[in-house]
């Protein structure tokens, strides 16, 4: 597959308040993701009151998120049952393995960057939108309005981009810094280091009162389960904020290892407690199923 299928399905986003479409999508991704047996309804509406969601609002985004064809419903007898929709399975697939390997490239840097240069008129705002999330999925950050910077080679990627959107006036290329040495802006000004290394070091004071708790072994239950969801959540933004940027362009002492360190001890460590969890709202109504239960890892 060219595009990445996060960028082609439209899955819930995050956003401010109670999100219960997110949340299913990001709990069946992370606990049943590529299973083809479905699930009671009455278990994931129980799997949201975890999250303070009521059974109204739960019920609701079942309905929604099978209307947009990211879950498929079955029933037996009086029974609806759901499960995730091939499609967004492969588009959860994906997403899962960005975040859950973002922070650990370790490899050296050619010194190359990848430009992507393009004008699109003002009245095609969706195909701008379009354009740049996916430039960002691609690990690129403006440095000017319509010239777009990463230090990855995935030029042959953004070229796709270009003809899938349909954007002619464009142009991708692959450079170097001594060959831009001239430009008013240099290519690492497309990213705001300060900015990011806060971002870094305010997860980590986030969540080191947290892990230690996990190394404690003292999170249990739907405290386990609301906890790996949010520091997974909390996590995932890093990626379209930072391609992994090579560390010979960063300053010494950059906290991405260790915020990354600190995320992987969390997400692992209360893989067990939220799984069991999980299989104990399964158990309680199909117990065939709770054994069915995976948990990803972000270490191994």
């Amino acid at each position: 597959m060219h595009v990445p299928p996060a960028e082609l399905v439209d899955l819930p986003r995050v956003q401010a308040g109670a999100q219960p479409q997110h949340l299913l999508t990001t709990l069946l991704g992370d606990y049943w993701v590529d299973r083809l047996e479905h699930i009671p309804s009455v278990v994931l509406v129980s799997l949201l009151a975890d999250f303070e969601v009521s059974t109204v609002g739960a019920r609701a985004a079942l309905s929604r998120l099978s209307r947009r064809g990211l879950l498929e419903s079955s029933r037996i007898g009086r029974n609806t049952y759901y499960g995730l929709a091939p499609d967004a399975c492969a588009a959860i697939r994906v997403s899962m393995n960005r975040i859950l390997t973002f922070g650990l490239r370790h490899d050296p840097w050619d010194g190359r960057w990848t430009v992507a240069s393009f004008s699109i008129p003002e009245g095609q705002r969706d195909v701008r939108h379009a354009v740049r999330a996916r430039l960002r999925w691609l690990g690129f950050a403006p440095l000017y309005d319509g010239m777009w910077v990463t230090p990855r080679l995935v030029g042959e990627a953004a070229r796709r981009v270009f003809a899938e959107l349909g954007v002619t006036a464009s142009t991708v290329l692959i450079t170097t810094s001594e060959a831009r040495r001239t430009d008013p802006r240099p290519p690492m000004a497309a990213w705001d280091l300060s900015e990011l290394a806060r971002a870094y070091e305010d997860f980590i004071s986030a969540y080191e009162p947290l892990l230690e708790r996990v190394r404690s072994g003292d999170v249990h239950g739907a405290e386990a389960l609301a906890a790996r969801t949010a520091v997974m959540e909390s996590w995932a933004r890093f990626p379209t904020l930072d391609p992994d940027l090579p560390i010979e362009l960063l300053p010494g002492g950059w906290p991405r290892r260790e915020a990354r360190t600190v995320f992987a001890e969390v997400y692992d460590g209360l893989a067990a407690p939220a799984a069991s969890r999980v299989r104990e709202l399964l158990a309680a109504v199909s117990p065939d199923l709770a054994d069915l239960v995976r948990v990803h890892r972000a270490v191994g």
